[in-house]
């Protein structure tokens, strides 16, 4: 019963959601691809870059919106989940924190990278420390693999939970690049304890 209930309850927060709409009428695949335009707009990730890598693509809307900012040049995105083509997009399913596709990525662009984007998440469990954690270490995951594949002026965007690693996160950030930030875009729901970390400018 109380399973049920929920399920009504996301069915009928989803039909009022204005981003929900939104996303339907622009053909993009989810509402989260409003959190990556509002912060493209606010801190100019996409400009002049030619290279991009997105981290838990699936459904796929952050690869549709880059795929609209970089038309000539090379665009790769991975999840365990399969996801439907995209344009100029290059999809590997698999685990991004397996070596072996971490490799297949390597391979694939021959060079350091532009940007960088990460939306992994765990499947939340109701523990929320738990889910802050698990979701931390793949932030972490995702940084350091940024570190050593953006190009130095590269930029690394990825979500994180407020939590128990969100200092340690924040620190390794400022220990690597030259500025970083933490924004909460306007379309991420008010009771969702993400936000995402910009870091740019590689020390």
């Amino acid at each position: 019963m109380k399973k049920n209930k929920i399920s009504k309850n996301w069915i009928y927060r989803q039909k009022k959601d204005i981003y929900v709409r939104r996303s339907k009428l622009e053909g993009y695949r989810s509402r989260a691809v409003y959190k990556l335009k509002e912060i493209d707009e606010k801190y100019k990730l996409t400009k002049n870059i030619s290279s991009a890598i997105d981290l838990g693509a699936a459904p796929g809307s952050w690869s549709q919106y880059l795929s609209k900012k970089i038309l000539k040049g090379k665009i790769l995105s991975i999840d365990l989940l399969k996801i439907e083509p995209i344009n100029n997009t290059y999809f590997i399913q698999g685990d991004f924190t397996d070596i072996k596709y971490q490799n297949e990525i390597i391979n694939f662009f021959k060079k350091k990278v532009d940007l960088i984007v990460s939306d992994m998440a765990v499947n939340t469990t109701g523990n929320k420390n738990l889910d802050s954690i698990v979701t931390g270490e793949l932030c972490m995951e995702a940084m350091d693999f940024a570190i050593k594949h953006l190009n130095e002026k590269g930029v690394f965007l990825s979500k994180i939970f407020m939590g128990s690693s969100f200092n340690e996160i924040i620190s390794k950030g400022k220990k690597s690049f030259g500025k970083l930030s933490v924004f909460k875009p306007p379309s991420s729901r008010k009771e969702s304890k993400e936000s995402f970390i910009i870091c740019k400018n590689l020390n």
